[in-house]
């Protein structure tokens, strides 16, 4: 099996960009990066990638006339970069509905939430106004509902009574960085599938997300 290309967009600091490129370097991932867009010029995303020597492009919403026309222009320089994958690293645009289409299973996301809690933004701060006593990170297929495709792995935390909205973003960064180079290095090796919206594991359905283990692999939920 040739190696896994991927594409990712990020708009922020590049931080789980970084652990993937990490886990492409030591075998984790049998994949290859061959682009990272943003839609933000000077976001520390652009620097991660060029300094692994990844191609780069960012563009600017302003220069086009509404979403579409942006998340077209986009997406057309994803197709032409010919990835296998799209994983979107800390993107924080909604993309319209048509663009992702032909990206049917081939686009994951990773969610700072334990989907289907809490979609969008804030969700540390729901997760500690809801009183919850664990909060975690989903990584999902990619879908044209807003953080709502099928979930595949998640990784949980407990939350302290002293946790705040910067500690728990900060703790579960972390947990953040080891599970989506696990789902990505599972996609690559063949592991899980799309299955036309029924994904798979090994074969089997992934009927609840799979955990994130302490040796970082993946497994089924107890």
């Amino acid at each position: 099996m040739p190696a896994l290309r991927i594409a990712a967009l990020a708009s922020g600091r590049g931080s789980n960009l970084a652990a993937l490129l990490d886990a492409c370097a030591d075998g984790r991932i049998d994949g290859k990066f061959v682009l990272l867009a943003s839609d933000k010029a000077k976001c520390a995303a652009l620097t991660v990638a060029a300094e692994a020597g990844v191609p780069t492009l960012a563009l600017r919403p302003g220069d086009y006339p509404d979403r579409r026309s942006f998340d077209h222009a986009l997406f057309d320089a994803l197709a032409a970069s010919n990835a296998d994958l799209l994983v979107l690293a800390g993107y924080m645009r909604i993309i319209d509905p048509s663009v992702l289409m032909p990206w049917a299973g081939r686009a994951v996301n990773v969610h700072p939430s334990l989907l289907p809690l809490y979609r969008g933004l804030h969700t540390h701060a729901q997760a500690l106004a809801a009183g919850d006593a664990e909060h975690g990170a989903s990584v999902h297929f990619v879908t044209a509902e807003l953080d709502g495709g099928p979930v595949l792995a998640q990784a949980r935390i407990s939350i302290g009574p002293g946790d705040t909205e910067a500690t728990l973003a900060t703790r579960l960064l972390v947990h953040e960085h080891r599970l989506l180079p696990a789902v990505v290095g599972a996609i690559a090796a063949g592991r899980i599938a799309w299955n036309e919206g029924n994904p798979t594991f090994d074969g089997r359905a992934i009927d609840t997300p799979l955990t994130l283990c302490s040796d970082g692999s993946l497994g089924a939920a107890t």
